[in-house]
């Protein structure tokens, strides 16, 4: 435990220094998300509800997937795993204490917290301060909200650790991100609630693990009936089940590749 602490921290530490970056992308992803609230807002003019969001649902969840998206990297960067398997480095981090996939969960975790607190926060406040936002008014669902978001990032890593690990094979896994890359959002209702599609493709998209990292902890902090199994444990359930399944697929993908490791040139 003192070793994925100590990793934790690190990238805690790695991803603090990135400070302009940090201001630079808050602005954007304010700027992205007033865009597409404006969009939302002049679509529900022509309906005032369209299977059971309304506008201000709509634009909630426009900030809550700008406040989740650097979390949750769903656009990317890729793992620096990635590169280390393209390179032969991974040799080395076979060779540590601990399983590869506890390594880079660890250190993703530290970037995550930095970029929920000093990204994600700032993002959403700044939503709530440009358009009237539906916040939850039980304590409670906040609570279930922030499970929900730590379930959204396990899945959110547990997705990219394969795109990553499949470089086993694959030796250069950059034709994966250039389809997961465009795919990702939109399959997630990052772009466009899924609750805006027709109804049984909504359905089908809200059980695949890409809308466990947006549409699943948006409509848990909404409190809608939309999710899975009608409840909000349905919803948690749902995005905990994808969770150990990536996870498990993960280690066993990791377990299989690495028992023969041929690097690059030799």
């Amino acid at each position: 435990m003192r070793v994925y602490c100590a990793v934790y921290a690190r990238g805690l530490r790695r991803y603090s220094t990135y400070r302009a970056a940090t201001a630079a992308g808050v602005f954007t992803n304010s700027v992205f998300g007033a865009i597409n609230a404006m969009v939302l807002i002049a679509l529900f003019t022509a309906r005032s509800e369209i299977n059971g969001y309304d506008a201000t649902d709509a634009v909630t969840q426009v900030y809550v997937a700008q406040a989740l998206l650097a979390p949750l990297a769903i656009m990317g960067p890729a793992l620096d795993l990635s590169e280390r398997i393209r390179s032969g480095a991974v040799g080395i981090d076979l060779l540590r204490p601990v399983p590869v996939l506890g390594w880079w969960l660890a250190q993703d975790l530290g970037r995550v917290t930095f970029d929920f607190l000093f990204r994600s926060v700032p993002t959403f406040v700044i939503g709530a301060l440009l358009f009237s936002l539906a916040l939850p008014g039980d304590p409670v669902r906040w609570i279930l909200t922030l499970v929900s978001f730590a379930l959204a990032v396990v899945v959110g890593f547990g997705l990219r650790y394969l795109y990553s690990v499949v470089g086993f094979w694959l030796l250069d896994t950059r034709g994966v991100w250039a389809i997961a890359g465009p795919s990702g959002p939109v399959l997630a209702g990052m772009l466009l609630p899924l609750t805006l599609f027709p109804t049984g493709v909504a359905d089908v998209l809200r059980l695949l693990p890409w809308a466990s990292m947006v549409q699943i902890p948006a409509e848990v902090f909404l409190g809608k009936d939309t999710l899975p199994g009608g409840s909000v444990f349905g919803g948690l359930l749902l995005q905990a089940g994808w969770a150990v399944a990536l996870l498990t697929l993960g280690a066993w993908l990791t377990s299989r590749a690495t028992r023969k490791v041929v690097i690059q040139g030799g």
